[in-house]
């Protein structure tokens, strides 16, 4: 919903009259313990008239990045100065969260979050509680975020999924300059983008950070990166007074998962970074043995980029090694 100039804005238990920032919690579920799991969220509702951006973070357990980006975010925007209202969620898997996991390991039947959302009412617990997310949400934001990384298992570069509807493309590029990696996204079910968007609305998927970023310097740095991001979309759409930044180089393209050849240890080519252009057939990697034998080679399957590369270079014949966008050209 778009806020009225003297609207209170409420979400969980967090009811935020114009001009103020509230906590509060969305409910959940109980423990079989007694403790109460409740979804934490920040309401800051402006002072005037305005579109509502909702920002989800930490869905998966293991990317803490979104959480960090939401509090820097949160002390950069002023109600007063705000048009329109945004809603931070820190922490939308809280069982996941505790426990460092990209799911809640108490529910193995709907481990993952972000494949079983917007969840339903009679489910298992992690359906109820991306259900009681969804009831929060779908009637309150305008526009969505929803904040990753490459967790536990590896490091992803700025990259951007959406469903290439240019109200979507154009949240895209409100991200910011640097922020030109943007796939195609079609996927009608199972994330906060997808149902979202089911409701003509519009979400997008945002990567940034994981294993090999959580030293304090690099960490810093990912959560400086999204939290300047959730401002520029506000400067985007006229909710802040500033200068929004855009990409240069935006390209449009399709994500790839590219496989180990053969086992033994992944080296990426000398010259080889993150979201720098390649030809089709140009060497990614090298694999080599314990004996230190060139064993497999991994090349670009087409023209493009790598975005997400794993975190231990230790592979087995078939293991994910990294992510590809196969870029199909610039965006307009």
């Amino acid at each position: 919903m778009s806020t009225n100039a003297n609207d209170s804005v409420s979400v969980g238990t967090a009811t935020a009259k114009p001009g103020e920032m509230v906590r509060g919690a969305i409910p959940g579920l109980d423990m079989a313990g007694g403790v109460k799991v409740e979804i934490p969220v920040i309401v800051i509702n402006g002072a005037d008239a305005g579109p509502t951006f909702w920002v989800n973070a930490a869905i998966h357990g293991d990317e803490p990045e979104g959480p960090l980006a939401c509090a820097l975010a949160s002390k950069r925007i002023d109600p007063s100065k705000l048009r329109g209202a945004v809603v931070l969620v820190p922490c939308v898997n809280p069982m996941a969260f505790s426990a460092a996991e990209r799911g809640n390991p108490l529910d193995t039947f709907a481990y993952d979050m972000n494949r079983i959302y917007p969840g339903k009412p009679d489910g298992y617990f992690t359906d109820r509680l991306a259900h009681a997310h969804w009831q929060a949400m779908k009637d309150v934001a305008d526009m969505e975020i929803s904040i990753h990384s490459g967790g536990a298992h590896s490091f992803l570069d700025k990259a951007i999924f959406v469903d290439e509807r240019p109200e979507s493309v154009e949240l895209a590029k409100a991200m910011g300059e640097g922020w030109g990696c943007i796939m195609s996204n079609f996927t009608k079910t199972g994330s906060p983008m997808a149902a979202m968007n089911s409701v003509g609305k519009v979400g997008i998927t945002v990567e940034l950070g994981g294993r090999s970023y959580t030293s304090p310097e690099r960490f810093r740095y990912v959560g400086e990166e999204l939290a300047k991001s959730i401002v520029n979309i506000c400067y985007h759409y006229d909710m802040l007074d500033g200068q929004a930044t855009y990409p240069s180089d935006a390209t449009i393209g399709q994500q790839e998962a590219l496989l180990a050849p053969s086992s033994g240890i992944f080296l990426p080519e000398e010259g080889v970074d993150f979201l720098k252009m390649m030809k089709k057939g140009d060497t990614i990697a090298r694999i080599i043995n314990v004996f230190g034998d060139e064993v497999g080679v991994l090349r670009a399957p087409a023209d493009g980029m790598f975005f997400g590369l794993r975190a231990l270079p230790n592979v087995n014949q078939g293991d994910w090694c990294c992510f590809f966008n196969k870029v199909e050209g610039p965006r307009e």
